[in-house]
């Protein structure tokens, strides 16, 4: 008997368990919420971690960014927070082999602190809000800070939601969901998921 069928039944619950998580935060992204409290961070750090196909990873938040911004509006910033959102997929991929809660709280603290540390910087340098100078730049990251905290804290509660929603799938349903699950990729080579 083959474990084949097996395999491949991992594999796609494991996408479709992945895709609800991502398309979660997307919808929550465009219901009322306090500023920067949001679940696009965790989303870009979770599919950096668990989505083994870098540009499906890269792919999936700046879907769920575009999807939102149709609701919410578009805006100057856009490339400067998509890149930002990018960013935090990579920072993602250092937690693909060795997720721990340590690690994690590491990834989200740096997720967190380079988005405000580039937002800050788009609004300075691209809004006229603040003067082009370094104190004017000053100026625009300490209006930031209380931004900051809700980054932080939306980051780290939907992190926590996400990736321990996975770990508790991994461990309920093992035949159902698999660390180590692979499907068939158009070239016939196995191609891990996450």
């Amino acid at each position: 008997m083959s474990s084949q069928p097996a395999t491949h039944e991992n594999a796609i619950f494991r996408w479709i368990l992945i895709g609800a998580m991502i398309l979660f935060a997307a919808i929550i992204r465009i219901v009322p919420h306090p500023w920067n409290l949001a679940p696009v961070g965790a989303m870009a750090l979770f599919s950096g971690a668990v989505i083994r196909n870098r540009w499906v990873a890269f792919l999936f938040p700046l879907l769920a960014l575009l999807v939102g911004d149709f609701f919410v509006g578009f805006h100057i910033l856009m490339p400067v927070v998509y890149a930002s959102f990018l960013i935090s997929v990579a920072i993602g991929f250092w937690l693909r082999d060795n997720r721990t809660v340590l690690r994690l709280g590491g990834a989200v603290l740096l997720g967190a602190a380079q988005f405000f540390v580039v937002t800050n910087f788009g609004v300075w340098m691209f809004l006229h809000s603040y003067p082009k100078t370094l104190a004017g730049l000053a100026a625009c990251y300490l209006a930031g800070v209380p931004f900051f905290w809700n980054t932080l804290a939306g980051d780290a509660f939907f992190s926590a939601v996400f990736f321990g929603a996975l770990y508790l799938a991994e461990r309920a349903y093992p035949v159902g969901v698999n660390r180590d699950s692979a499907i068939q990729s158009g070239s016939g080579a196995k191609a891990p998921l996450g």
